[in-house]
């Protein structure tokens, strides 16, 4: 207790951390005030009315940061920034220059790397701010717009999604954590008065036994995303002794960390785009006049919103996408060639491809685990919802994850710049 109170104290006195800290809260702020500028010509009625029927949505406004609940000039958050770095992530499978690019030529080929995703942000953002332009208009939740009108409103939402890809990465650049990450966490946390309000509304003494249980479950499912966010698998390495003149190096024993959710909570945020964006494609669609499309367009848009398609569908893509996120950010055969560059082993294990092999088969078995255990908290929600009818309990343990997830990296970078200047 004496040691934690002791790096508070410092994270006060220290200038250069009090600023960071600052600068984060002072870009929150900003944010938060962006969120509350309405788009022009917004009829509230509908727009609430709209929301409640569609959980689509509801969880896509996690990802605007809350922006989309009130059509705000950032309404599309930083949606259109996630899905670009999604694209690169599977162009690094494609392209194997991509792929040296963003593992194997440092600090300066990742920064290449993010800002090629930045560029690429740029069309995403039109095409989906055009579509929900689109989509808004038709469901009368924005006024009639003239191609002028259309144009105006377009180039706002986009300025408005790069508006927070820039404070986003100025958060990362200038604060602590990342800054994406902090956006869509403070979003989930200004919504928190507005969901525990209408539980409140809601609430009827019969069903205080619900609401204890799912304050239980609450507390576990936290419990058990820090334990799994926090679980490593330690692979013991050891350094072979060297002889420089008289002065013998090496020989020590240590050990290699592999997390069990290598991926943190990207898969999350991956599934839930790929699933989005099939669903807002279909709903503008179905208003084009053509019996063909439309028909088509419906059929898809109820299978969609089915939710056991969405669920089964929801669980595959997380489950995959944590394979797929673990093999693009960590390379074994890069490991055991740093490792055997280093005069380092595995005890029992032969160095070069051996090694390779042997990191590669522990990976897939702890990412099995991290991987069913993110699926099975993804869908959770949909279960505890269908169990108890509260529909705002749909999106709860995907926000639950992200804020736990956010925090504990929050909290582990706050503490990496304290050790940095206790040393």
């Amino acid at each position: 207790m004496q040691a934690i109170f002791g790096k508070l104290t410092l994270v006060v006195k220290d200038a250069q951390l009090r600023s960071r800290l600052f600068f984060v809260l002072g870009s929150l702020v900003v944010f938060r005030i962006l969120a509350a500028i309405p788009i022009p010509g917004v009829d509230v009625d509908r727009l609430a009315q709209f929301f409640s029927n569609n959980q689509f949505l509801g969880l896509l406004n996690i990802f605007s940061g809350g922006g989309l609940s009130n059509l705000s000039i950032v309404l599309l958050g930083v949606g259109p920034y996630i899905t670009a770095s999604i694209i690169m992530q599977v162009f690094t499978i494609l392209s194997p220059k991509l792929k040296q690019m963003y593992q194997e030529e440092g600090e300066l080929g990742r920064k290449k790397f993010t800002q090629y995703s930045r560029l690429l942000t740029v069309p995403l953002a039109f095409i989906q701010g055009a579509a929900f332009t689109v989509l808004l208009e038709r469901q009368g939740i924005v006024t009639s717009l003239t191609g002028f009108d259309f144009v105006v409103n377009l180039i706002i939402i986009v300025g408005g999604s790069l508006l927070l890809m820039w404070l986003g990465e100025l958060i990362t650049e200038f604060g602590i954590g990342n800054g994406v990450s902090l956006i869509i966490f403070a979003g989930i946390v200004a919504s928190l008065p507005t969901q525990v309000s209408q539980l409140f509304f809601a609430f009827e003494p019969s069903q205080i036994p619900l609401y204890l249980g799912f304050v239980v479950v609450t507390l576990i499912i936290t419990a058990a995303v820090v334990g799994i966010t926090e679980a490593e698998r330690p692979i013991p390495v050891t350094y072979a002794k060297r002889v420089r003149g008289n002065k013998v190096f090496g020989g020590i024993s240590t050990y290699l960390p592999l997390r069990m959710n290598q991926a943190g909570v990207i898969p999350i945020i991956f599934a839930i785009s790929i699933l989005l964006f099939p669903q807002m494609i279909f709903n503008v669609l179905s208003y084009v006049q053509n019996d063909l499309i439309n028909t088509i367009s419906v059929k898809f848009s109820a299978l969609l919103a089915n939710q056991w398609f969405y669920g089964i569908s929801y669980f595959i893509l997380v489950f995959l996408f944590t394979y797929f996120y673990t093999a693009v950010t960590f390379d074994p055969e890069s490991v055991a060639t740093n490792l055997q560059k280093n005069g380092a082993f595995i005890p029992g294990v032969r160095p070069g491809q051996s090694t390779a092999i042997h990191i590669s088969k522990i990976l897939l078995r702890i990412t099995l685990v991290g991987a069913l255990f993110l699926g099975f908290i993804a869908v959770f929600p949909l279960i505890m919802q269908g169990a108890t009818g509260i529909q705002t309990l749909a999106i709860g343990g995907t926000s639950l994850l992200i804020v736990v997830s956010v925090v504990i990296d929050l909290i582990r970078k706050i503490d990496a710049q304290v050790s940095m200047r206790e040393y």
